[in-house]
Formats: C-alpha cells, structure tokens, sequence
C-alpha cells in the first residue's frame, strides 16, 4: 500500500519527457527581446488590499504579518536582561573538546533562574549528556557558528529527545465553550463567562475533531489519530475582554485562521507556563555518530523548542562531526523542532546532511509541529529526508516560510541504503491552515497534497496555503483541501491537476497565477509586505 501511494509524489518527480525538435528554424534576422517583463500583482492582492479581500469566488490571501518573535512588532533584542555565566570562566567548560562539559554548561544556565545570557566563548565543547533549558529569558549565545560549537556525542537512547531541549511546562485551564461559532478572519470569540480571561493571558482556541468535522473534509476512516479529541488549533493572547456585553467578548491579539463551530465543540482556554524571551545563537551545532547508532533512535533532534513563545534561534549551524566514525555527516535525524509553540522565529540557520533519514520521523531538518505564527526566515537545510516540515496533529497555522533553501530531500529505506530516493518538504500530517512560504528557493520539490494513509492517516495535509514567488529548479506540487494558492513561480514544475491521486478530495484545482513570471511579480515579499 505504501508503494501504491507514493506513485503521486514519484511519478510527479519523474523528469518530463524532452519537447520534440522543432523543425523550423528561429528567423535570425530578429534581435531577441531582451527588455525585462512588465511587473504584475496578483488579483488577490491588489494595491489597495486589506485583510478583509475576498475575490467574487470567495479567495482570499490571509494576513500572514503575525509570525515571527513578538508578530514581527518588535526585533530579536541584542541585550539580554540580567546577569551574565561564561561557561569557561564561570564553569569549568573545556573549549578544547577534550572533555566533557554538560555539567558546566548546565551549571551555567540553571545559575540564571531569572534569566540572562549563557555564554560560550570560542571553541567546541564536547557534551556528552543533554542540556535542558526550563526557566524563561535564558540566552545561549556563542561568538559565530564557526567559531563556537556543541558538539553532541550520545548515540543511543535518544528517541523522542533533543541534545538541547528549551521546554515549557503549559498548564491548561478549563475549557470556555463559545456561545456563536467563531469566524474565519475574526479577532472576536464570544463566550458566555469570560470573567476568568484577561489582557495579557495566553489562550489556545480548538475544537473537537468530531464525526462531523471528519466527514466535512472527506477523511472517514483516514482521521483516526486523534478523533474525538479536543484539539488546540490556534495559541494566542487575550488583548481585552469585554463583560459589559452578553455574551462576553474575548478580543485576540491575531486572528483565526478557521472557522471555529459550536458544532464541534469549540471552546477557548487559559493556558500558563510558556517559556518566554529565550534564545539560542550565533553557534555551531553537530550530534552525528556512529551511522548504526544513528539509526538506534527515532526521532532525535537536536534542539527541541516545546511550549515556548516569543522564542529565537538565529546564526545557528550544523557541522561536520569531529569524530572518523561520523563519516562527515552533521545530524543523526533530525535538526530544529518548534512544538507546542508560538511567535517563534528561526533566522539564518543552516542545516546539513543527516544520517538516519528513514522512516518513523526522521531527518527532519526545520520540524513545526502543532504550533502557532512561526517564521523560518534566510535558511538552508539541505540534505535531510523532509527539510522543512509541518508535523503531527492538527494545529499548525500561521507560519510563513521566508528566502528558505531546501536542496537534497532522500528518504532511506533502512540503515543500508546510502542513496535513497527523492522525497520533498512538505506538509506532513492534517490540515495545517494559512501557511506561506515566501521567495522559497526549491531545488528538490515542496508538497502540499492529500497524503491519505500515510503516517497514521495524515490525510488532507493543508488548506488556504500560499506559495509565493517560489523559484528554483525543483517541483512543487499543490493540491491543497478547499483553496490552495501558488502565486508567480520561476523556473519550477507546477503540479495542480485535480486528477491525481494526491489531490483526491482537493477540488476546486489550487489556483494558479503568474506560473513562470515570479521575476516580476510585485511586491517580492507578501510577508514583509504585509508586515509593513
């Protein structure tokens, strides 16, 4: 069965046929025209647009400007509040490598209960165990990436954990039903008691994923996973709440990005212990070993970020393990994973050949999963199984893919293939919602589809998604549930047509403009764009 449902993805890579000869030859005498094509905005987003256009068929673009540390209101500080712990001089930490320094850099960190900067001066440091960051407003901040490096060197037992894990410990209160169905695009939920909701309090809105909501999108007996279910599609943060009025109204910071019904059960809920203001940067990060132990484990990443929000990873990059058995390799599995999260940014990070790339979760490079406005902005990932990927469960949304480069996707079989087969970033698992992914460079392919029973039932994977103005000399295939979006390509094969076995279920075909003049398209940026 596997087989049979990946012929969509394999047959879509394939190389087209080569066009036949033309027999008339180009008339000579003609200079070609060499001027630039006449610039062209999208008919959904004309100049005048605001975050309420729709066109007479009823697409829409959706304001993306909220990803991003802090919704993009305010940048990445450069001073980090609070004390500062040198892991060297503070700690003991050896910069040489030769020994093994987890204990002195998390010494450094939990010495920082308020927070501050973790520092770690030029060299690699050698940790043999995990390093946990638990308290909001820790920063790890290195001199360079090629200057100051972690190098991870535990190669088993890591199935489901990261080398680094900055980990909040979200509480959630108790479920407030909406009293009227809460709308696309609105800032408001209405709830018959708010009175235990104020500014400032995070919130996630969800539903149950119930028979109806199942059958609504075609997924009988594909959604199994996580059926009848409370799920948190949207996390976000209360801005006012009104009890003048019956019923009460909660005002959100960010808008959401699906319908909410009554239906299914849609309420909103208080939720505490995000981990806040922390970051990781300017390092150099690597956890290859051994290539059989690398394959001992699923699921390994090196740097978890689970229940944080207003979070940072920039000027992060993987290397070369320093160690023969390695075999030149970066990553055991997987890189990067935001969790749980929110309005988290990662900003000019590369990541680079993985070991294990098989199935089970693995080789992920940039991992989002059930997370809220999160920007991936100026990064490369190369060399992983998916590169960048939304993951698992319902509830991502809002996330934007910004000037990302994904090169070299291949899925292994096992331990013993060392080629593999061509695989994509994508969206891997239920209708992640309101995506974008903006001047992304594909040299591989990008999918968003009907994945079906892949992955315990992954089914309809994305639905109101925009590509715009991908380039690059890969495939992108778009066969979104509802209204999917690609927006002014260059140089890609676009694959769109509702008859194939991906797009089972998708129609009306995604729609298409400007394919093959993404050169000329104003503005380049949606984000940014809509951002200023």
């Amino acid at each position: 069965r596997a087989a049979l449902l990946l012929l969509p993805l394999l047959v879509a890579c394939q190389d087209p046929p080569a066009p036949a000869a033309d027999a008339a030859a180009p008339d000579l005498g003609e200079a070609p025209d060499l001027s630039p094509p006449p610039p062209f905005r999208s008919a959904l987003y004309p100049a005048a647009w605001t975050p309420a256009f729709s066109d007479g068929q009823g697409r829409f673009l959706h304001d993306f400007s909220y990803a991003g540390y802090r919704r993009g209101e305010a940048p990445i500080p450069a001073q980090v509040p609070g004390p500062e712990r040198n892991v060297v001089k503070d700690h003991g930490a050896d910069p040489s490598g030769a020994r093994d320094s987890t204990a002195a850099i998390q010494a450094a960190i939990d010495a920082l209960p308020s927070g501050g900067l973790v520092r770690l001066p030029a060299g690699t440091y050698r940790v043999d165990g995990l390093l946990t960051v638990k308290r909001s407003g820790v920063v790890l901040r290195g001199e360079g990436a090629d200057k100051s490096r972690l190098h991870f060197t535990r190669g088993r037992g890591l199935s489901d954990l990261a080398n680094l894990t900055f980990s909040g410990a979200v509480a959630a209160g108790p479920l407030l039903p909406l009293s009227a169905d809460g709308a696309a695009r609105s800032f408001t939920v209405a709830v018959a008691d708010a009175s235990s909701l104020r500014p400032g309090d995070d919130v996630s809105v969800g539903w149950t994923i119930s028979d109806a909501f199942v059958e609504e999108h075609g997924m009988k007996g594909v959604w199994s996973a996580f059926n009848g279910t409370w799920r948190p599609f949207f996390r976000r943060t209360v801005v006012s709440v009104d009890t003048a009025r019956s019923p009460h109204v909660v005002t959100l910071d960010v808008p959401l990005r699906h319908g909410a019904l009554r239906r299914d059960g849609a309420a909103i809920r208080k939720e505490t212990g995000y981990l806040k203001e922390c970051g990781l940067e300017d390092l150099g990060l690597s956890n290859a070993v051994a290539w059989d132990d690398a394959w001992s484990s699923l699921r390994a990443h090196a740097v978890d970020l689970i229940g944080v929000k207003d979070c940072w990873i920039q000027r992060v990059k993987s290397f070369a393990a320093p160690r023969p058995e390695a075999q030149g390799y970066h990553l055991q599995s997987g890189g990067l994973r935001v969790k749980d999260g929110a309005r988290v940014t990662i900003a000019e990070a590369e990541l680079r050949k993985a070991q294990n790339r098989g199935e089970g979760g693995c080789g992920y490079l940039f991992e989002i999963s059930t997370s809220s406005e999160v920007l991936i902005r100026d990064a490369v990932a190369e060399d992983g199984r998916h590169n960048f990927i939304q993951n698992w469960d319902f509830g991502t949304s809002g996330c934007v893919f910004l000037r990302v480069r994904s090169v070299g996707s291949r899925a292994f079989v096992d331990s013993k293939d060392t080629v593999g087969s061509a695989a994509a970033s994508e969206f891997h698992h239920s209708l992640a919602m309101a995506c974008l992914m903006d001047q992304v460079v594909i040299e591989d392919a990008w999918a968003a589809l009907n994945r079906l029973l892949f992955s315990t039932g992954a089914g309809h994977t994305a639905t109101e998604s925009v590509f715009w103005n991908a380039r690059g000399s890969g495939r992108l295939l778009s066969y979104q549930y509802g209204w999917g979006y690609v927006i002014g390509t260059t140089g890609l094969e676009v694959f769109t047509d509702p008859g194939s076995l991906s797009a089972i279920g998708t129609a009306p075909e995604d729609y298409r403009e400007g394919i093959g003049a993404g050169a000329s398209l104003e503005p380049a940026s949606l984000y940014e764009d809509q951002l200023r």
